[in-house]
């Protein structure tokens, strides 16, 4: 089952988290496990009491939606040990139906690769013949990838140089050795010189006749007899590919892990000689093995955004992704899809407000836990329900929850507001950049930063500094225009700090700094609307 997130703005805030909690638990109602809560970025002081204080646990955190490897529904899972023979290998990857295997250490640490190409480069174009060899082999698996019969069984074990006896045959005594194999044909006067040589086996092609003399010699030797139907260089091509597949396999192949983004991926994959890639999670450990045919189909995290519609705003990724919903209380921004959608936006203070009222028309009571989680969205977006974008609605639902969760909404709200302006310890540049929202208005990128004061003391004595801090933010942004508003929820005002260029300022009529606004507490209703119209005239 696809993994739905359900995930609220960057730099989110009380509302963004619990909203995201509380649509994530109901559309579990009806297929668990499915919807997952999510967010993108950090949980801010006054969240984190929120989830505290209801045994919460905080959202997944996801950097990007971006389609990444955990994403394929299927990497193949297959791989072979470091000393399974070649020629097992290969018939393993044939039987799959793929051109390369990974090989594997006993603890499934990825060790190298064995492929059509590599398996080609070592067997094929070869162009100097190297000394043949057998590694430490069981004689029976000799005999299978011989296709031979064990007419004289010897050492169980088999090591050591093989020689094709083809040259005069002193020449060939005098090279080998007892743990050593050697290839004749049909030649019983060859075969028992060999045998009395000491060798650890004989191995006799061309379905040769294997004579009493030669059996009974080799007996009394304790040496091996093999009989094969291949010929004497064909035994050899068949010795090459018992080899272990730790000797033929290669080291260079590209690694990738379950976190990477499918484009890199796909041009890791595209790049490499072997067009595959393996995925390897911690200590190195095969996971399983991309290929070019991984990539027929296309592939999209599905997403559900809340407390936001517009991209500047949304998680890394969204343009990859496959939004199927939005919930949202701002104003409609630029946002496009490929198919049609369900897309919620009311106005009312919260987002958790149209989470809490699609409770209800399901006929879902939240328990006291996501009814607390969904007090404190709206009773922080509304600021204890004093903000200007207040509705009938939002306190209809504060009296519902409140009712749920046991708690008294003015006593808990402004207990929940405190632990969100504790600022003294908070250095200015992380202040600023708790909660932003990023907007594109009339040709200018313009970011809003609102930071909830206990009394304009803050914004007044540290004045310079917010400035300079400000102004630093707008490079690191890139923006036109960075606002950063200090409200005092008490006050029922916020004083105005604008970092933009000297003419847009003067225009403004923002040189002069802060400027106190009263009436203004909401970013999105009292503040938003008027500055985007004075940016219209422009």
């Amino acid at each position: 089952m696809n993994k739905v997130y359900v995930i609220g703005h960057k730099h989110p805030d009380t509302d963004s988290i619990c909203s995201a909690i509380g649509y994530a638990e109901l559309l579990n109602q009806s297929e668990p496990g499915k919807y997952v809560a999510a967010r993108c970025g950090g949980v801010n002081p006054e969240t984190r009491f929120v989830l505290d204080h209801f045994g919460a646990e905080e959202p997944y955190f996801i950097e990007s939606v971006e389609p990444n490897v955990s994403d394929l529904p299927y990497t193949y899972p297959i791989s072979a040990r470091a000393d399974v023979p070649t020629i097992e290998v290969v018939a393993k990857m044939d039987e799959q139906g793929v051109r390369n295997m990974p090989i594997v250490d006993d603890d499934d640490r990825l060790l190298g690769l064995v492929s059509e190409h590599g398996l080609a480069r070592a067997y094929v174009t070869r162009t100097r013949i190297e000394q043949l060899s057998i590694t430490p082999i069981k004689l029976e698996t000799l005999a299978k990838i011989l296709s031979a019969e064990i007419v004289v069984p010897g050492p169980d074990l088999l090591e050591g140089k093989v020689y094709i006896a083809i040259d005069a045959l002193h020449v060939s005594l005098s090279r080998l050795g007892a743990r050593d194999v050697a290839i004749v044909g049909d030649n019983e006067p060859a075969q028992l010189a060999l045998i009395s040589a000491g060798i650890a086996a004989l191995i006799i092609a061309d379905a040769s006749p294997v004579g009493d003399r030669v059996i009974h010699a080799a007996q009394a030797g304790n040496i091996a007899v093999l009989s094969t139907a291949l010929d004497a260089f064909g035994v050899g091509k068949m010795i090459n590919l018992s080899l272990p597949a730790s000797m033929v396999m290669a080291t260079d192949m590209p690694r990738v892990g379950m976190a990477d983004p499918l484009e890199y991926v796909k041009g890791i994959v595209s790049n490499s000689k072997y067009r595959t890639a393996c995925v390897v999670g911690a200590d190195d450990r095969l996971l399983g093995m991309i290929s070019r045919n991984t990539f027929v189909d296309e592939i999209n995290k599905p997403v559900i955004l809340v407390d936001h519609n517009e991209y500047s705003q949304a998680v890394d990724g969204i343009e990859k992704a496959d939004v199927l919903e939005i919930i949202d209380h701002h104003r409609i921004g630029a946002f496009t899809t490929l198919k049609p959608i369900r897309f919620l936006n009311e106005p009312v203070g919260s987002t958790s407000t149209i989470v809490t009222r699609k409770f209800i028309e399901a006929g879902v009571e939240p328990d006291s836990r996501m009814a607390g989680l969904l007090l404190s969205g709206i009773l922080s977006d509304t600021l204890v329900l004093r903000m200007s974008t207040t509705t009938p609605e939002d306190r209809k639902a504060v009296d519902y929850l409140a009712g749920i969760a046991g708690v008294d909404p003015e006593e808990y709200g402004t207990e929940m507001v405190q632990q969100g302006i504790e600022i003294r310890d908070v250095p200015l540049h992380d202040l600023l950049l708790r909660d932003t929202k990023h907007y594109n208005l009339f040709d200018r990128t313009v970011v809003i930063a609102q930071v909830i004061v206990p009394s304009f003391e803050y914004s007044t004595e540290r004045a310079d500094e917010i400035r300079g801090v400000l102004e630093g933010l707008r490079a690191e942004a890139g923006a036109d225009i960075f606002v950063a508003l200090f409200t005092n929820v008490f006050e029922n005002a916020s004083d105005l700090f604008v970092a933009a260029d000297e003419v847009t300022l003067a225009k403004l009529g923002m040189t002069g700094q802060p400027l106190r606004l009263e009436n203004v507490m909401s970013r999105k209703k009292d503040f938003l609307p008027q500055f985007g119209n004075m940016l219209r005239g422009l």
